[in-house]
């Protein structure tokens, strides 16, 4: 702490010696050696609260941090919700809800289209002699009461 050599302590002892003086020096230098206890006393006090302050500020956070190890792993061994994790979102597929939003409107949805056409495709072809209604050259069927085409 204090850098001070065998040669400082001699000039010290020197004119300790002829400042206090032969027959009072011992009982200075007692006097100084308790001085000296009871101060190196009040430091290992100090010392030793200030560790002990130390040892409980440390044992506090590691209980916290224990706890938080504890909550981590309860989460864990308890079973998957996403509504933990997500909160409350809408859980629709997106075909479900173009379907659905597709019905409510009227329209057919983006996914039935396609399938619609694919059956028109594939369906049988008309018998000879009979056509489906719409294709070229064809009217429309006549009333019961009209006479028919070609016949007068």
């Amino acid at each position: 702490m204090f850098d001070i050599g065998w040669s400082e302590l001699v000039v010290i002892a020197v004119v300790a010696l002829i400042a206090i003086g032969p027959k009072e020096l011992p009982g200075v230098l007692r006097t100084l050696g308790q001085w000296m206890a009871k101060i190196r006393q009040m430091a290992s006090e100090f010392q030793s609260q200030f560790q002990e302050a130390m040892r409980e500020a440390e044992m506090a956070d590691l209980k916290k941090h224990a706890a938080d190890l504890n909550d981590a792993a309860s989460a864990l061994t308890k079973p998957f919700e996403a509504a933990d994790y997500l909160g409350t979102l809408d859980t629709t597929p997106p075909a479900a809800d173009a379907a659905t939003t597709a019905a409510a409107s009227g329209e057919a949805a983006p996914s039935e289209a396609p399938a619609a056409a694919i059956a028109e495709e594939t369906a049988s072809p008309p018998a000879p002699g009979s056509a489906a209604p719409g294709d070229a050259g064809e009217s429309a069927p006549a009333p019961p009461d009209a006479p028919a085409k070609g016949a007068a």
